[in-house]
């Protein structure tokens, strides 16, 4: 994965804007938040293959964390603390977070076709 470049993402973003999209959403401070310390609250959200379609995508922050946010019929899909982007063979766009370790905090993914892997 690359760190996040704001106007290439928002000017991918646009490309997906009034076309039906499949999401993955995820956050996560995983197992090993209580793995370190056994007080610790878990927390996680998961989304996959949901088909929404936005009308507005906007990217805001700076390279310490960015949000995107996708403006639906019905409201906000958004993700925050995003620094890395990949744009894979499928040209699904990637967007993750990941903690000073290197674990995974959050990603968005976009994509025209559903998720299989």
């Amino acid at each position: 994965m690359e760190k996040i470049k704001a106007r290439l993402i928002q000017d991918y973003l646009n490309q997906f804007v009034d076309r039906p999209v499949y999401i993955h959403l995820e956050t996560t401070n995983g197992a090993y938040a209580t793995h370190h310390n056994r007080e610790a609250y878990n927390v996680g959200a998961f989304i996959r293959n949901a088909q929404v379609t936005f009308s507005q995508a906007k990217i805001s922050g700076d390279e310490k964390s960015y949000r995107v946010g996708l403006k639906t019929g019905n409201g906000w899909v958004y993700a925050e603390g995003l620094r890395d982007y990949q744009i894979d063979q499928h040209k699904r766009l990637l967007l993750a977070g990941h903690d000073d370790q290197g674990r995974l905090l959050v990603t968005l993914e976009l994509s025209l076709q559903p998720f299989t892997n």
